[in-house]
């Protein structure tokens, strides 16, 4: 089973990291996938990076980690990012392979309001990724649910300490650090 763990990653953190790597190991995957949105229809207009940067950053966020890879599949396809798209199109490209999407419990509340959200169900696996201190929805198209390690950190504190030339070690791996420095990134107000 191949995992699916989509989102901005404006910038890809630790807490992303870690959770995907248990879910990986909870469920069992075969490989886990990140997968960069060109434009999330619930954030439109709210990119504070370009899609290559962003995924230039998770690719090199996992770049030494077994079975882990960045799914390009959404920046070849102009905006907005729909899952219903992506899962048709990784269907017609790997039609013997099975996914299962990853979501958080915030992505999970907001599932009834996503295109295609019935079809998406009937496409895809899911597991919720349950945080401590945040409660999971009633989520009847769950397949599973993931207990998940509370990570407080957050891309928008990120970008603020990056914003305002503040160290980022610890916040996000070093190679990404380098990037944003090198980049000048995320150094205008948001």
């Amino acid at each position: 089973m191949i995992g699916l763990f989509g989102g901005s990653f404006d910038p890809i953190h630790h807490g992303h990291l870690i959770v995907g790597q248990v879910a990986a190991e909870k469920l069992k995957l075969a490989s886990l996938r990140f997968v960069p949105a060109r434009q999330q229809p619930f954030k439109s207009g709210q990119h504070n990076t370009s899609a290559e940067h962003r995924a230039a950053m998770l690719e090199l966020a996992v770049r030494d980690a077994s079975n882990t890879m960045v799914e390009r599949i959404e920046l070849n396809r102009p905006g907005p990012s729909y899952t219903i798209d992506t899962l048709k199109q990784l269907r017609e490209q790997e039609p013997g392979s099975e996914f299962v999407l990853l979501l958080g419990a915030d992505a999970a509340a907001d599932f009834p309001a996503w295109k295609e959200a019935e079809a998406v169900s009937r496409l895809t696996r899911m597991a919720v990724l349950a945080r401590p201190g945040f409660p999971v929805p009633n989520f009847p198209w769950a397949t599973s649910t993931v207990e998940v390690p509370g990570i407080d950190i957050s891309a928008t504190e990120i970008r603020r300490r990056a914003r305002e030339g503040r160290s980022l070690q610890y916040w996000v791996p070093e190679a990404v650090e380098e990037y944003i420095v090198a980049h000048r990134l995320y150094l205008d107000p948001e």
